[in-house]
């Protein structure tokens, strides 16, 4: 079971020492493993307890908003997959305009004091904190000697030569590379979604679908897709159509991501879906009227139910 803890003071319930894990662990890829998995193993060799620290939202939400990328993984999605890695205490700090102002020595000192004791942080060898990201690997060595915990700096992780990054994985999901994101991933690439109320369109027509609301969760381009749905932890499988809808929309809308799944008539509004694309069918495109859409999609059904 996760422990999940909201602030530093809550450090103090847990039993020393302390190995902390911490970054922002966008997508949880391989390279995040790396930091987590050998953070655990420290502490299972000296008897202590391991947790992973990471931040909500993301940094560049609150630093950089216009700038911002979109997510591989939002709070939620990165919570259940660090469940995944057999994780028992995770610390989800609240990334704030106030948090973002304390200086790197503070917030290290912040991590000692609350503490009883910390004996390593590993991060990233890369992994900046602090007041204008002043912070870096060589401060939190100098920081480490002085209040006496170790400090482990995790080498970037490659695959087929290439740095695991949440920008590179990013990229491949971005151009429709699922292949390629599931290499640095370590898993195949999903996206969680909480099922949200829409037009009621494809009830009308017959094909009732989900409409999901992705949490900023990075997109793969726009068209139709043989998908898989997590739902209460059963999987159904079903259509995925990713797009602005150009044959129903009366005006120019934001990417909509509905699915419609196979042999499923359950009221599932204001559940979490975690949504796997195995196949691209076709691009979007619009139809010259309803009728041809409803011939498209019954055509798409049975493409479905072949690869079923």
């Amino acid at each position: 079971m996760l422990h999940v803890l909201h602030s530093i003071e809550e450090l103090g319930q847990l039993p020393g020492p302390l190995f902390l894990a911490i970054g922002v662990f966008d997508g949880v890829h391989l390279g995040h493993q790396a930091v987590i998995s050998t953070s655990a193993e420290h502490a299972q060799t000296a008897k202590g307890t391991p947790v992973v620290v990471t931040f909500d939202p993301h940094p560049e939400k609150v630093l950089r908003p216009e700038k911002a990328p979109h997510l591989l993984t939002a709070t939620q999605h990165k919570i259940a997959l660090i469940r995944g890695l057999g994780v028992h205490h995770l610390l989800v700090i609240r990334f704030d305009k106030e948090f973002a102002a304390m200086s790197p020595e503070k917030f290290v000192e912040q991590l000692v004091v609350h503490s009883k004791p910390l004996r390593e942080i590993c991060v990233g060898h890369e992994w900046s904190f602090g007041k204008g990201r002043a912070g870096n690997l060589d401060l939190l060595k100098q920081l480490g000697a002085r209040a006496h915990f170790d400090v482990v700096g995790i080498h970037p992780v490659t695959v087929n030569g290439e740095i695991v990054s949440s920008t590179a994985i990013r990229q491949a999901v971005e151009r429709g590379d699922f292949a390629r994101a599931a290499q640095m991933l370590g898993r195949e690439y999903t996206i969680l979604g909480t099922v949200v109320h829409g037009d009621n369109l494809g009830k009308q027509i017959g094909y009732p679908t989900a409409n999901l609301s992705a949490h900023s969760e990075q997109f793969p381009p726009n068209g139709v897709y043989f998908a898989e749905a997590k739902i209460d932890n059963q999987l159904f499988r079903g259509l995925v159509n990713l797009g602005v809808r150009p044959t129903v929309a009366t005006e120019k809308s934001d990417r909509v991501l509905e699915i419609y799944l196979l042999d499923f008539d359950r009221d599932i509004y204001g559940k979490d879906i975690e949504v796997r694309f195995i196949k691209y069918l076709r691009p979007e495109k619009k139809f010259p009227n309803v009728d041809a859409l409803k011939r498209q999609i019954a055509d798409d059904v049975r493409s479905a139910r072949a690869l079923s």
